[in-house]
């Protein structure tokens, strides 16, 4: 072929060895792509989770990617989540209210609705702040009641408990697990709780780990959904919470539940494990 063409060893493997990188250029120019459509939804989704979401498009496409060549491609186009900084507390533990021990050290989790755990995280708006009150199931990871405040009243948790309540079945022995602020210590949340036969467990007083998952839960919502960012008015807040939740909730796989959704391991347990009639909940 050298010959026939009158070319040199050395220009035609050059040029075979051009044409791979430009194949290998092209399938890195078409996992950006797929990766930008699920940051679209997910904006700060990780490379562990990115793989995971993109594994049947690879596959279509014939093309093998490992966790390493991702974290390799991601940090060379500057693609890289950076973590982020929490600088304000909403929690107000300092009140003449009753507290509850911690019931969950040594409490082991295999059914839905068995374990609720409550938190309250804050939004920047332009002209201040408004405060999420949040209510997830511990088996599943799913978001089962929010509300979004302009203040830290007790109005707000009480509203997030009481969608929670409807959403998740009756089980025996439930625990309602929280910090000490003084919205879960309040007279209406607990009578609320005690309503529906649910045991109350808090965490220590500037313990974070004692409520664990609902700390991450909020992590996650800032880091990964940019409600970390300020927003305009409170009607922006409250749909961009709304559809983070959701997206929360149905589509991001999670590494401790095997990367299936909250929503799916929500309905898998349901459906494999015996449950009580859901709560007839007075309106």
């Amino acid at each position: 072929m050298t010959a026939v063409f009158t070319v040199s060893f050395q220009a035609f493997y050059q040029r075979r060895k051009n044409a791979g990188v430009l194949r290998l250029r092209f399938q890195e120019e078409i996992i950006l792509n797929l990766v930008a459509v699920v940051r679209s939804r997910q904006p700060r989704c990780g490379t562990r989770k990115l793989l995971y979401l993109l594994r049947e498009d690879l596959k279509r496409l014939d093309y093998r990617l490992g966790r390493d060549a991702l974290f390799s491609l991601l940090r060379r186009e500057a693609l890289l989540v950076r973590p982020r900084k929490r600088r304000v507390f909403t929690t107000q533990s300092e009140h003449s209210q009753s507290v509850y021990p911690n019931l969950i050290e040594r409490f082991e989790v295999r059914r839905v609705g068995a374990l609720l755990v409550s938190d309250i995280t804050y939004l920047r708006l332009a002209g201040g702040f408004c405060y999420l009150f949040l209510v997830t199931d511990i088996c599943s990871r799913m978001i089962v009641g929010w509300q979004l405040s302009l203040t830290l009243d007790a109005s707000g948790a009480l509203s997030a408990l009481r969608t929670a309540l409807k959403t998740v079945p009756l089980v025996r022995r439930s625990i309602h697990h929280s910090d000490r602020g003084v919205q879960y210590c309040s007279a209406a949340y607990v009578m609320e709780l005690r309503h529906v036969y649910y045991r109350i467990s808090m965490g220590r007083v500037g313990c974070p780990q004692d409520n664990a998952v609902a700390e991450r839960v909020n992590g996650i919502l800032k880091a990964e959904f940019l409600l970390d960012q300020t927003f305009d008015t409170f009607p922006l807040a409250q749909r961009a919470v709304a559809d983070s939740i959701d997206i929360y909730n149905n589509e991001r796989p999670h590494l401790s539940l095997g990367m299936l959704t909250p929503r799916e391991q929500f309905c898998k347990i349901l459906n494999r494990r015996r449950t009580y009639p859901y709560r007839t909940y007075p309106s």
